[in-house]
Parts: structure tokens; C-alpha cells; sequence
């Protein structure tokens, strides 16, 4: 981990978690790099705080012109909507899960939080890749609320969706990168080693992935291009997270690949 890594992870720390260490004094060019990193994840209230909780920091030398870019920034509201799953049988236990446990005599809807938030951040890093927005929330949950949740209930729950490692995965990212302890998360049985390379390589990202890319394209004759770039992307993505996911990760495929096909007809 390097040092524009390190000090973008102190940031993600202190403005989650409020946790403090201080920062590495940087050059110009280091600090830009870090915004570009902070903008790519869409962290920028996150980084706001933790920048905010360094005000005292000596090494904080961050330029203030690039902290103003935060301020401007409007943070977009939290997306209310239920979470889902790709795969058929596995969207159809999810949303049983998501309407009936309210209404069980054990219910935990804290629980229930927590496994919306894992089922989003395996949206996320199957569609766009790793979230440090996202992991984010899951580790703040556990700090907050963590000592409301139903361990064993959720077990079950990433059982029946077989997303047990994938939640380890994301669990592992809270121990690699954010300081967690294992005893901090019962869902992790065994910290993934892959968690830390996939969250550095995240890192390295300089442009965001969107949904308005195209992945095929028809000409004016009736024949079909491909974006064979961002085809390649996709499917080495599913390659890098199947092991986690698969039923997921090839569902989630299928679709992706059959709805680029549908956008030809409009």
C-alpha cells in the first residue's frame, strides 16, 4: 500500500468510524491523486469527515482548493429501495426473507439491515466492482448496531442465498483495509487473502464504469458491434468473483449480456 493508499484509507477511517492516525504529508500531485480516488469511489462526505476530524493534524497538508471540491458536492440520498438478486430462485428467497421476517415471532429487522446491505454490496462489486462506499456502510453498521444482530439468523440467510463467501469477502475488506477485528465479524469464518489485492487493484481505477456504456451496438445494415473492451471487463470480473458467488456471478452475467442484446431493438 503506498502512501496516497494509506492516507485514503486514514480519511475513510476517521470519517466512518472516527477513528484518528495521523496523516502523511504529501506533494500536490499526491493529493490530487487521492481526490480522483475519493471522486471514483464516490466517498466525498466520507472524506469530508475524516478531513474535518484532521483539522489539527500537522500533516494534513491537504490543498485547500481541493477540499472546497467536496463541499460542492451534493450528496445524493440514500437509495430506499430493497435490494435484489439476478438469479430467479435466489431474488424469490431474498424477497420472502425481506417480507416475512417482519412478521416472525424471533424477528430481527436490524438483522434483516445487515443482509440488505451485504446483498448490495454483491450487486455493487458484481456490476462495477468493489465499493468502498458500500463496504463502508457494513462496517458502520457492525459498530453501531452490531450487537443487535442475529448472527446465527444471518448464517442462514447467506446459506439459503449462497452468498456466504461473498459476505466474507466483504467482511475480509473491513479486517484488510479498515482495521476490523475477525471477533467484530461472526460471518467471517476465514479472512479471504484475496481481499486486500482486490481492494488495491479497486483503488487503481481512474474512471468510473456507467451504465451508459454500450456493450453492443447495430449498424445501419443490420449488423452487430461489440464494445469488446467493455465485454472483456465484465467477464473478467466474473471470472475474478465466481468463486465467491457463483450462482450469483453467472446469473448476473446472463442478464447483463441479454439486456445489452435487448437495447438493439430500441
Amino acid at each position: 500500500m503506498d502512501i496516497i493508499q494509506r492516507n485514503f484509507f486514514r480519511l475513510l477511517r476517521s470519517g466512518v468510524l472516527n477513528e484518528y492516525e495521523s496523516l502523511e504529508p504529501m506533494s500536490n500531485f499526491k493529493w490530487n491523486r487521492l481526490f480522483q480516488i475519493i471522486k471514483v469511489q464516490g466517498v466525498e462526505d466520507i472524506a469530508l469527515k475524516g478531513i474535518k476530524n484532521h483539522t489539527y493534524d500537522e500533516n494534513a497538508n491537504i490543498p485547500k482548493p481541493l477540499v472546497d471540491t467536496l463541499l460542492d458536492v451534493e450528496v445524493e440520498p440514500a437509495d430506499q429501495s430493497l435490494p435484489q438478486m439476478c438469479n430467479s430462485i435466489l431474488r424469490k428467497r431474498l424477497k420472502k426473507i425481506q417480507s416475512e421476517e417482519r412478521h416472525h415471532i424471533d424477528a430481527s429487522m436490524t438483522t434483516l439491515d445487515l443482509l440488505n446491505i451485504i446483498v448490495k454490496n454483491t450487486e455493487s462489486i458484481l456490476n462495477s466492482g468493489i465499493s468502498l462506499k458500500y463496504i463502508s456502510e457494513i462496517g458502520s453498521f457492525l459498530r453501531t448496531r452490531g450487537d443487535k444482530v442475529d448472527f446465527v439468523k444471518l448464517d442462514n440467510w447467506l446459506s439459503s442465498l449462497h452468498i456466504q463467501r461473498m459476505a466474507q469477502l466483504e467482511g475480509s475488506i473491513l479486517i484488510s483495509v479498515f482495521g476490523f477485528e475477525e471477533d467484530e465479524i461472526p460471518f467471517v469464518k476465514k479472512v479471504e487473502k484475496s481481499a486486500y489485492k482486490l481492494t488495491i487493484q479497486t483503488l487503481a481505477r481512474t474512471e468510473k464504469e456507467t451504465a451508459k456504456e454500450w456493450n453492443f451496438r447495430q449498424s445501419n445494415i443490420g449488423f452487430v458491434h461489440n464494445n469488446s473492451k467493455v465485454l472483456r471487463r465484465n467477464l473478467r470480473r466474473s471470472i475474478r468473483y465466481i468463486d465467491y458467488a457463483p450462482i450469483e456471478t453467472v446469473s448476473n452475467l446472463i442478464h447483463n449480456f441479454a439486456k445489452s442484446l435487448s437495447e438493439i431493438e430500441e
